[in-house]
């Protein structure tokens, strides 16, 4: 199995047909708000069900906060 790398310090482990949602599920991201890039490719959240992540990937995991 190979590894992909999320938000440039946490390397996990990588297996076949892993999509964006179950990544997200496995590091409990659950910001309302959340921008994804695979090896610098904004993914469309209408996407990230069936988005499957490629072994190697780099991918970053950025949550939008809004302010005032």
């Amino acid at each position: 199995m190979g590894t992909i790398c999320v938000n440039n310090r946490d390397e996990v482990e990588w297996e076949p047909g892993l999509t964006v949602a179950e990544l997200l599920r496995r590091f409990r991201y659950t910001f309302p708000a959340i921008v994804v890039t695979i090896n610098g490719e904004v993914i469309p959240e209408e996407e990230f069900p069936t988005r499957p992540i490629p072994d190697r990937a780099d991918v970053r995991v950025i949550h939008l906060i809004a302010g005032g």
